[in-house]
């Protein structure tokens, strides 16, 4: 069924609240640099909320109105991040959704906890799933639009976990924003638009062709009312039925049957791999961290130190490790000491600090490539995560950054080897990574939350799952098996420890992370966002911001994206002067600028109240009481 050409006043009024943005090309990825999951489209000022009961910050206004409504109604951040996610999977369907997984941390006022709902492989798949007949890896677009790519979806099942042990409002009542929607359509904003003309693959789908794009090959127009009833009728199954109707019956023959009739290359999923997966509880991965914010340019003494706890996710997300490894090794460099430019388009690092960043980053990235996977398939080393921010580990690869303003940048960064450690995984070589979006939430009782939901690459695996019921639309499936070593060991044999193995979760970048003060453990702010191995930057960005440079979250959001992998120091284009750039080279570092499109979404505590920050690079807002 094709959505009505006339706009009802619901969806003009919908379309006026939603960020106007300008179509941006897709920038081509810097040689040694990881593609970007989501094209640039646009960017508008966001001014930063300020409440002082709840807040729920999201990545697009009609999710973060549907959380809002629950926490009014007195449900807690749980119950809204419930209602977040499933508008979400209609309205934001490039990026999360039903069809993918997540990484959430929740803390009662008590204990924070980790739920990885992050997708598995197939208990039929094995190291050389993204392997030809020939021995050698996919081409990765062909890995990608393909069954190959699915993994088991896990967000459905963490949500209903975490809404089992800390929801208020009834389960079925979080699914009627996301229902209403779905029947009476919304008005597609611009940045769906935008990412829907630069994918012209997904009409390869039918399903998908047919629900976003018009008899021509058109995506629907900015402000068009798009209604999505197949997705609706399965959101009422599952809100009558809980997350069982999604991973068994007629929903759960349709994923696998979708996924093992690739016409193309099928993949290996079965509907005992969805009846069988489980959430897995973790402790978070916490680190203290002792920043030392700026002094104020008049004050005669320097300003005291300020000791953060900072809890993420632990493996099989990177992110934690990476962005606490940053941070330690930074904190071993002069970067401490280097104040932030001022200009007439605002803050922004220079280029000494650019230079320590870049390195400490490299010397992150290199362990990741060796360390990181999946927890239970690979043991951490020494025995302990926290190997990795070891403070003595840290001090001796900080040894390997040179600094000062002449500084160059050093050959090579070599993955390090802790203390008791016998390295025996091979590294794995840079290959592209996408997806996701993120939420922020704190509720009226003081609960927090921060969830980083994903199907990975824009439009997942290019999958859209539909019932056959004659209802149109679906729900697109994640591409997330491709997050694995296509490569499964080195050339002698060695293992890589992200590897595809049955039933094992591939490694991700997303860094959904909770700061807390010490030592007397209150809450202090909610922040992640989308955007792939970028996430780790766009992450360690806002901390250092508001911990160093004594931003609040939306200043610190707003600062210029910078990010480095191994090869050339990317700048967000059109930020930084000419000066930077040369300095950087002169340096050694190979500099690219390019577009950046971070989607940082965040809340902190302040003035006895709550301050929230979204990303001017896309659509996503805060609202609050």
């Amino acid at each position: 069924m094709r959505p009505p050409r006339l706009l009802p006043l619901l969806a003009l009024l919908t379309a006026a609240l939603l960020v106007v943005g300008t179509a941006g090309a897709k920038s081509p990825a810097p040689a040694g640099a990881p593609l970007q999951p989501e094209a640039a489209s646009g960017r508008q000022a966001k001014p930063g909320w300020s409440s002082r009961k709840f807040a729920v910050a999201a990545a697009h206004p009609l999710a973060v109105d549907a959380g809002y409504r629950m926490l009014k109604e007195g449900g807690s951040a749980i119950d809204a991040a419930v209602a977040v996610q499933m508008v979400l999977t209609l309205v934001e369907p490039q990026s999360s959704g039903i069809g993918g997984g997540a990484f959430l941390l929740h803390h009662d006022g008590r204990i924070t906890e980790a739920y990885d709902g992050r997708e598995t492989a197939p208990g039929e798949a094995d190291e050389n799933l993204f392997l030809d007949a020939q021995g050698q890896p996919l081409p990765f677009q062909d890995a990608l639009h393909s069954g190959r790519s699915v993994g088991t979806p896990g967000v459905l099942r963490l949500l209903e976990l975490a809404h089992r042990q800390h929801g208020q409002l009834p389960w079925a009542r979080l699914f009627e924003p996301a229902i209403t929607l779905a029947e009476q359509g919304f008005a597609v904003s611009p940045r769906l638009h935008t990412l829907l003309a630069q994918t012209p693959e997904l009409q390869r789908d039918p399903v998908a062709a047919e629900h976003y794009y018009d008899a021509q090959g058109r995506p629907w127009a900015v402000g068009q009312v798009l209604k999505n009833p197949e997705l609706a009728a399965i959101l009422r199954r599952i809100a009558a039925e809980g997350s069982e109707a999604f991973y068994s019956g007629e929903v759960a023959e349709a994923i696998v049957r979708k996924v093992r009739e690739h016409p193309l290359q099928p993949g290996r999923l079965s509907l005992t791999d969805l009846a069988e997966y489980e959430v897995t509880v973790r402790p978070p991965l916490c680190f203290v961290y002792s920043a030392a914010p700026l002094t104020p340019p008049k004050a005669r003494t320097r300003a005291r130190a300020r000791d953060v706890r900072i809890c993420g996710m632990p493996p099989p997300s990177s992110g934690t490790l990476a962005v606490g490894q940053i941070l330690g090794l930074l904190a071993h460099t002069p970067a401490a000491r280097l104040q932030p430019q001022r200009s007439p388009q605002g803050l922004r690092p220079g280029p000494q600090w650019l230079h320590l960043y870049a390195e400490a980053s490299r010397l992150a990235f290199a362990d990741r490539a060796v360390y990181v996977g999946d927890p239970d398939y690979v043991p951490p080393p020494g025995h302990s995560w926290m190997s990795l921010l070891d403070e003595d580990y840290l001090a001796q690869r900080a040894q390997l950054i040179a600094s000062g303003p002449r500084a160059r940048r050093m050959r090579e960064a070599p993955p390090g080897v802790p203390a008791g450690v016998q390295q025996s995984h091979a590294p794995m070589a840079e290959q592209p990574e996408y997806g996701t979006s993120h939420i922020s939430i704190v509720d009226g009782q003081g609960r927090a939350l921060a969830m980083t939901s994903s199907i990975e690459a824009a439009w997942g695996a290019r999958l859209m799952v539909n019932r056959g019921q004659g209802l149109s639309g679906g729900f697109l499936l994640n591409n997330q098996l491709t997050d694995f070593s296509f490569v499964p060991r080195s050339e002698s044999g060695a293992p890589i420890a992200n590897r595809v193995e049955p039933r094992k979760r591939p490694r991700s970048s997303m860094t959904p992370l909770l700061v807390f003060e010490r030592p007397r453990g209150e809450f202090l702010l909610s922040g992640g966002s989308p955007g792939g191995a970028y996430i780790i930057h766009y992450t360690g960005k806002l901390l250092y911001g508001v911990l160093h440079w004594g931003l609040d979250v939306q200043q610190a959001i707003n600062l210029p994206n910078v990010a480095s992998f191994g090869g050339p120091v990317l700048l967000e284009e059109q930020s930084f002067p000419a000066a930077t750039v040369r300095a950087l080279r002169q340096q050694g570092h190979t500099v690219r600028e390019q577009a950046l499109t971070s989607g940082l979404q965040a809340i902190q505590v302040r003035d006895k109240g709550l301050y929230g920050g979204a990303d001017p690079r896309r659509e996503g807002v805060v609202r609050g009481d």
